[in-house]
């Protein structure tokens, strides 16, 4: 069962008890400022509206509610926000295979709780535009083969997972297509109506067939 709903996580995790969710797998705002247009040309038209979500880093009592509410946590950006989590050997490196010559990272790291070796993986980064062609919802959009990845190799079949940032819904996709229940929140209005279509969208067409 998929339920995303459109309110702040922090009202969404207060619902529930301690240790509730199996694995959070969360992507917060890495508080860098992302350029909302990278890799636009010169003369196109803006790709994603001006948000200042991305402004700061979310505080100590998120990650505190996160752990309360969740047994294990994969939180990607883990590197921008060290001074709130315990050193971990469970790392994990998203080798993006990017062209050479782009000004972004060729690499993206992410926190885990898990008590296990690092480990890397390697999955195209879906780009400006994104995988088939289709425009991509959210300027940090990951792959949902990233997120099946994920699911994959740290999750467990019947393990209640929890995204707090949901974006673009790429999780939402990978976790209907491998059987996962997922609660997940995304506070703009804008995102959040985009990825409950993109998700509905991708669940019509596999009835299709």
């Amino acid at each position: 069962m998929i339920n995303i709903t459109n309110e702040c996580n922090m009202k969404l995790m207060a619902r529930y008890p301690d240790n509730h969710f199996d694995l959070a797998i969360v992507d917060p705002p890495y508080g860098i400022n992302v350029n909302m247009n990278m890799g636009k040309k010169k003369g196109e038209k803006a790709r994603y509206e001006k948000k200042g979500w991305d402004n700061e880093i979310p505080n100590k009592i998120y990650f505190d509610e996160l752990v309360r509410v969740s047994k294990n946590q994969i939180i990607w950006g883990g590197n921008y926000f060290t001074e709130h989590l315990k050193p971990s050997m469970g790392w994990i490196v998203w080798d993006k295979q990017v062209p050479e010559g782009v000004s972004f990272s060729d690499f993206e790291l992410s926190w885990s709780s898990f008590n296990v070796a690092a480990k890397k993986v390697r999955i195209p980064y879906c780009g400006f535009i994104g995988l088939g062609g289709k425009k991509r919802i959210h300027p940090t959009q990951k792959p949902v083969k990233l997120y099946e990845w994920l699911l994959m190799n740290y999750a467990k079949d019947g393990d209640k997972i929890l995204d707090t940032h949901l974006g673009s819904g790429s999780i939402a996709i990978a976790c209907h297509n491998l059987g996962f229940d997922l609660t997940a929140c995304e506070l703009d209005k804008d995102y959040f109506d985009a990825s409950l279509k993109r998700l509905q969208q991708h669940q019509a067409q596999i009835r299709m067939f």
